[in-house]
Formats: C-alpha cells, structure tokens, sequence
C-alpha cells in the first residue's frame, strides 16, 4: 500500500490563518472531485473558521473521560474505517487525552499515512522541538507541546501562512483570534511587536532553509552543474598564509551586500601531504570565519584550481575571492598561478574576485631545516657522514680507481645518507664538500679548480641539486611527522579534557593540576576581577611556585575574556603550546562557572524546600492544629458553661474529647519538632545495644487496643540503636497502617532476623501504595490518596526514615502479598561489621 503524503500549513503564531487556509485547500479539493474528509478541526469560536466549515463531512469525534471531565477527541479509528482520499488534521502537535491510544496527535497522522491516507495539518513554529530554547528566550514561555522537526522535515509540502505582525495585533484587537476578555493581555504579552516579529523570522528561515535542501537535492538529482544565483555564496580560497585573514574580511564584506548572503572558506590541501600550511594560522582563520557567521571547509586536491571551481559550483556558489599570488616573477615560468587559472576556467555564472594584499610577490620560500625534529643524535651523525664522509670517501678512492661515474654515485650516496641522518644543512654540506673533491681529485684537469669537459660541470650541478631534493624530502617528512605527533598529542589531550569536563568528572583544582603536569610548570593559578579596576583574586591555585597575585606577575598568561586569566610560573612556553593552554583555560572557566552555578543550585534547592516546609507548616498550623484547639476550646466552654446541667455521661464524652484532641495535638507537634532536628541536622542519636521486645511493645501505646498484633520473638539478635528514636519511628509507622487497615483487619508488627540483619516489618491490609508513589510517600507532608484532612499532615513517615538513617538502617515500602502495604525497617545485629552503603551516607547528611 502507498504511503500517504502530508501537506502542512506552517504559521508564526496563533491567528496567522493556518486552519483558514487548511479549509480552503478542502474546499478547492472537494470541488475537484476529491474524497476529503475533517478528522479534527478546532475553530476555537472564530465565526470565519467555523463558517468554513460548511459543506465538508466530519467524521464524529470521540470522547473520553479524564479527571472529572469530558475531552473531544479525533477518532482515529473511525477515521481508518472511513478510508477517505484526504483527512484533515488540526494541531499537529497537540497531546491526546490520557487514554488515547497515541500520546501525541502526530503519531495518529503517522498511522493515518501509513493506510494510506493523505493528510492536510497545521503547526506553528514555536512547537517544532528543537526550537523550544529559541522560542522560550523570546516569549518567556515554554512550550509543552512539541513535535519533532523530523516528522515536519519529511512532509511533502510545507505551506507558509504568512501575517505581518501590524496585521495579526488587529486581528486580535478586533477580537478575531481570542475572547473580548483576553485581547489586552495577548496583546501586552506574548503577541508584542518584537515578539511576532522575532517569530515570524523563524517561520521564514526555516522554510528557507528546508527550500533550499529541496533546491540543493534537485541539482544533485538532476546533475544540474551550471550554478544558479538564487543567493549570494562567496566561497573563499584560502592558502594557509596570512593573507587569509584579508580575504575573509573581504569575503564578508561582499556577503553583506546581498540579502542573506552566505560565507564559505576553503583550504585545498594536497592528497600526499608533503605540502601544508600552518596549523595554527589555519585555526585563527577558521575562528575568523565563524566568527564573522561564515564557514570553514577541508578539502584534499591535488590539483588546486580544479577542486577549488568543483566546491565552488557543488556549494551553488555565485563568487569566488582570492589572493594576489605570492609567488616571484620569475616563478610564473612554470604557469599562469592558481587565481589566473581559475579565472579563466569560472565561466560566465561565476565571477572572481582577486584581492590584493601585503604578501603579494614576497614568494613562499623554502622549508627551513629544523635539526630538533630529527633528535641529537641523528643531526651529529649527519654532520659527521656530510664534513668528515667525504675526505674519508676520497681518501678510499685514491687506492681504488672506479671511474668518473661511479667516483660521483658514491659522493651522492653519502650525500643521500647525510641528509637522511641530518636533514637539510648537513646534506648541503655533504654536497659543497663532495663536489668540491670531485672537481680537484677527479674531474679533468686533476687537481686544479677548474673543470675542462662542461658535461662533467652538468654532472656535478646534477649531483648537488639531488643531494639537496632529498635532504629538503628528509626535512619536510620529518617536520610533519613531528607535527602529526603533536597534533595527534594535542588532540588526545583536548578529548580527554572536554570529556571530563562535558562529564563533570574534573574540579577546579583536578584540572589546574593537570594543567600544571602536562606543561612542566611550578604552579597554576586561575586569577578573576570583577571589573577592569578591580584587584584580582585568585578562584584556584595549585603547586609549589611562587605566588601569583596579577597576571604580569605570572610566566605565562593567558586571558580568557576581560576579567579572568590563567597564570603558570616556572618557564616560558613557547607560543605553539600556548593554542592547547587556550583551550585549557578556556574550560578552567567552564568549570569555575559550573561550579558556582552547582552551589547557587544548592543554595536555591535549600530555599526551595524551606519554603515548601514551610508552606506545608502554615498549611498545617492553619487546620490540623487548629481544629483540634477548636474542638478543645468547645468541650471546655461547654464544660464551664453555667446555663446548661452536663450528666455524668455528658462530661465524661467532653472529657474525652478534650483528652483526644490534647494527644493529637501533642502527637502532631511531636512530628513537626522532629521534622525539624531532622532538617536542621541536630539529631544525635545515643546508640547502645538492646533487644526489640524491650522496645517494639512500647510503641503500640498510642494505637487502639486490638487494632495491632505483636510477633517480636525473645530469641532475635541484639541490635545498636537509640531506644527512644527507634520507638519513635514504630509508633509512626504503626499509627499509619492502623489509619489506613479496614476494620476488623488488626496489624502486623512482626520481627525477623535474616543473615546480619534485623527486620521489622508493619503490615496493614489497606489499599496499598503503588510502585511510582512509594518512594513519594516518604517525603515530608505527603499523604497518599484520598486521606482526609484530619488524617495529619504527613510527617510520620518521613520522620520515622530519618530517624532510621540517623540509627543506620533503612526504611523502604514494599507490598503486602493478598494486598496492601508492607514498611520494612533494617538494623544490623550488634557485633557485626558494617559495610558501607551507597544510601546510608547521603541521606544521614540529608537527615
């Protein structure tokens, strides 16, 4: 069966016309002939939506029940059995009723697609899911309902349904959107000018951006090579040397002279890798670039001109800027350049731009030798075989003739041998010395400085330039096979630093330490300021060194923004590593920030729950205690009320009463005293052994004769606790299940031992807990379900884990078999060895 397609009408915001424009395609469907159908279309009482209505078959909609109220739903099921050509679906991202069978509209469209179905639907931009962020920072508001941009992206059709800003307010103000009674305050909210404004930039960028994947899929499908000026695309060739940073200036400049005008810098390197810029003037051009809203590109091609014009045209690109060539004049003898070439091979859709620039015709010059990338050793011994080889070499042939040819050949060898030894300036020797020998020991007339024959000059000439060609070879391969290790050291350092970092794995101080180890310093220190006249104060400092206090002071600095640097003492870096150390400062920052923001989390997380606390107790001392102080205060008014003769019967019940409410109010004061040491951490249990039938019947004190059933054996092991704290926390978990047991259905307090603990377990027969909810129920003022408000105020519980974890054990709920709730609480036997817990030491902190 064919897929369905889905066709979408895209807006800003609410009111652009999305569902308007929805019914007017059905309308100009139907009238075609087409089987269209509304599966669910909302006119949110706009008289011109539900006017459109008219004239189109609605499927019936289904309705489902969820807390108290009645929900219209589409009927994807009827809608299937239906089987029309097209359905029309509003508010594609709309979240069904619990109970639907998908929890988001899109998935039901999906569903409808698969059945082939065509379907027509509507999104506003605020509701694509990776635009969430972007949408919040604007309107200040978080959208709940979202859609993913990959179910939108794979739609057939996208139709934008455009509204200037102007347009849309007066739709509203003229009360065409929302009710009279909501117009002032969407218009003073979130329909503000900058608001619709920044939205509707949204809309169209996406769009854009989705016109021109479809342009960039339909040149490759088709094979379109000739280049269409749909936008200005500068592409910029860049050489590695500094006169890039000119060329992208200059890129940008011409980017900003057309509307959405778009900069790509490209670097060619060569495929065998022997010929390469500097890496690190490569990285400031790429931040350049980026910086300016461009591009940076790689791109491997031996032949340079050729694979700068085939990015060019595969990026649909309308210019090109390059440099003046750097070369000298008498370099030209070997072609015209790379800018000339591609100049002349752009054709008429490409125009190229050359720009002129300080470095024009200074040359490139040759690789210089650098004998610290061959080591020590290997540049001594190239200079012993290029200054002493040769005289040796000659002082062999003088006893052996072998001949002109065969005399140069092995000069050339120690010649090659010097330069793979040493690299360029020994093997240059090797050559001077060489030929130099050769024109007094073996070249006609013999020993005398002149050469005779001009072919024996070409051969020494040849013989000098191989020794050089391979010497400058050694040179550069071993130069860049000192940088792949650098880079390759460079990187594994920085992947390691920006996944610990990413990770939370690494501290301030873990990170300056290795800061400190990699480069060899005394100490490092992160300085900050909170204004340019400020003093600096330092946020983490590790080794030995000298103390830093500015960063002048320090040997190395490096800043990161106005007010911030990080400071080493011990040596001078040199400036190659100063790249890596960027990066590393960069993420001291990160993490400095990370760290402060974690502790104004904590500190907010700790005013968050004083202040729910504390709500909790307004709540509490604003009926539970005061309903039983109510109840007090009647019985003894009633009692010393003179009007009325109270029998014996009488006052023994308001007695009572006032006894009953004085229990609950010491009860439920007791609880909230508690809660608060718990809290506040000034719990200080007084442990010592003692066996649980000493303890465990004391707690059934408060609880209703019979309502309780005791099975604590004599023969249980001792366990380490606090007496009074333990009786504490069995009186409220007793009391709980005795609230929440049927009557007639006592509850269990039983004791067992198993391996080295010790359990007690509560069990009640009442409705249970379930699963998501018990760890829930342990939380301070929670009451589970429907309890009334009388039942307390949910603090027993809480207080009853707390003390556990202050005595050591646990507290956890777990079901009773045959129904209801199980609270199991865990000592271990006196005179065994405690293991550490993963649990027990945060929540003794957190107690």
């Amino acid at each position: 069966m064919a897929r369905g397609k889905l066709r979408i009408h895209l807006g800003a915001a609410p009111g652009v016309g999305k569902t308007y424009a929805m019914l007017s395609e059905a309308h100009r469907r139907v009238g075609r002939g087409t089987d269209c159908v509304v599966g669910f279309v909302e006119d949110h009482g706009r008289p011109r939506t539900e006017v459109m209505l008219h004239g189109l078959e609605q499927v019936p909609r289904r309705e489902l029940e969820y807390r108290g109220g009645v929900f219209p739903e589409m009927d994807l099921d009827a809608v299937l059995a239906r089987r029309p050509q097209v359905a029309l679906v509003d508010e594609l991202a709309h979240t069904n009723v619990p109970g639907s069978r998908n929890a988001k509209r899109w998935q039901d469209v999906e569903e409808l697609l698969a059945a082939g179905i065509d379907v027509v639907s509507t999104v506003n931009i605020q509701h694509l899911e990776s635009l969430g962020d972007v949408v919040e920072s604007i309107t200040g508001v978080r959208q709940q309902e979202t859609v993913p941009d990959e179910v939108v992206r794979r739609a057939d059709q996208v139709e934008l349904v455009d509204m200037t800003p102007e347009a849309l307010r007066r739709r509203m103000a003229h009360g065409n959107i929302y009710q009279p009674d909501k117009v002032d305050a969407a218009l003073s909210n979130y329909f503000r000018p900058g608001n619709l404004t920044a939205l509707r930039e949204l809309a169209l960028l996406w769009v854009a951006d989705r016109v021109d994947a479809h342009l960039t899929q339909y040149r490759s499908e088709h094979r379109v090579s000739a280049i269409w000026g749909s936008r200005e695309r500068i592409v910029v060739g860049l050489t590695g040397g500094p006169e890039g940073r000119t060329l992208i200036r200059r890129g940008a400049r011409l980017a900003e002279k057309g509307a959405g005008g778009e900069v790509l810098a490209v670097y060619i390197a060569r495929s065998d890798g022997l010929t390469s810029a500097s890496p690190k003037e490569l990285a400031q051009q790429r931040t350049l670039v980026e910086d300016l809203g461009g591009t940076f590109h790689h791109v491997v091609g031996d032949d340079i001109p050729a694979a700068l014009l085939a990015f060019a045209r595969g990026a649909n690109a309308t210019q090109v800027v390059l440099g003046s060539s750097r070369r000298k004049t008498w370099q030209y003898v070997f072609g015209p350049g790379v800018g000339a070439t591609v100049a002349r091979e752009s054709g008429p859709d490409l125009d190229v731009h050359i720009v002129t620039h300080d470095e024009v015709a200074k040359g490139r010059g040759l690789p210089v030798a650098r004998g610290a990338r061959l080591g020590r050793s290997r540049r001594v011994w190239g200079w012993i075989a290029g200054v002493a080889g040769p005289p040796l070499l000659a002082a062999l042939l003088s006893i052996v003739d072998l001949g002109l040819a065969n005399d140069m050949l092995l000069f050339l060898a120690l010649t090659v041998a010097a330069a793979l030894l040493g690299g360029l300036l020994p093997a240059l020797a090797s050559a001077a010395v060489g030929s130099m020998l050769l024109n007094y020991f073996y070249t006609p007339p013999l020993h005398r400085w002149t050469i005779a024959d001009p072919k024996n000059i070409i051969a020494i000439a040849i013989f000098v330039a191989v020794g050089v060609a391979v010497a400058s070879v050694v040179d550069l391969a071993a130069r860049r096979t000192h940088q792949a290790a650098r880079l390759r050291a460079e990187s594994e350092i920085l992947a390691f630093l920006a996944g610990n970092v990413l990770r939370g794995e690494t501290g301030l101080e873990d990170l300056l330490e290795r800061v400190r180890e990699i480069f060899g310093m005394e100490s490092a220190a992160l300085l900050e300021r909170a204004g340019d006249v400020e003093p600096w104060t330092c946020a983490g400092r590790v080794g030995r060194g000298r103390p830093v206090e500015r960063p002048d002071q320090a040997d190395v600095d490096v800043p990161v923004g106005d007010h911030m640097a990080l400071a080493l003492t011990g040596r001078v870096l040199p400036a190659e590593d100063r790249r890596v150390l960027a990066a590393f400062a960069a993420q001291a920052a990160v993490v400095l920030d990370r760290r402060r923001l974690q502790e104004e989390a904590d500190r907010a997380r700790t005013l968050a729950e004083g202040n729910r606390i504390r709500t909790a107790l307004l709540a509490a001392v604003s009926h539970d205690l005061r309903t039983p102080l109510a109840g007090i205060k009647a019985a003894v008014t009633s009692l010393r009320s003179e009007d009325v003769e109270w029998s014996e019967e009488d006052r023994a019940e308001l007695l009572e009463g006032i006894e009953e409410g004085a229990d609950r109010l010491d009860h439920l004061v007791g609880n909230l005293l508690d809660m608060s040491r718990l809290q506040t951490g000034t719990v200080t249990p007084l442990i010592r052994e003692i066996d649980l039938d000493e303890v465990v019947p004391m707690a059934l004190g408060g609880v209703p004769e019979g309502s309780a059933v005791l099975d604590v054996p004599e023969t249980l092991p001792m366990v380490a606790v606090d007496p009074g704290l333990l009786e504490r926390a069995v009186a409220n978990l007793v009391e709980n299940a005795v609230k929440y047991s049927p009557p007639g259905a006592p509850v269990l307090v039983a004791a067992s031992a198993l391996a080295d603990r010790v359990e007690v377990r509560v069990v009640d027969r009442g409705p249970g807990v379930p699963d998501e909810a018990k760890e829930r129920i342990f939380e301070p003022f929670q009451r589970h379900g429907d309890a009334p408000r009388g039942a307390g105020v949910g603090l027993g519980l809480a207080v009853a884990r707390g003390f556990a974890s202050a005595m050591g054990g646990t507290l956890n709920a777990e079901d009773t078999p045959g129904g209801g709730l199980t609270m199991v609480l865990t000592f271990r036997a006196a005179g065994t060895r405690p293991e550490p817990h993963p649990a027990t030491e945060p929540e003794r902190q957190a107690s």
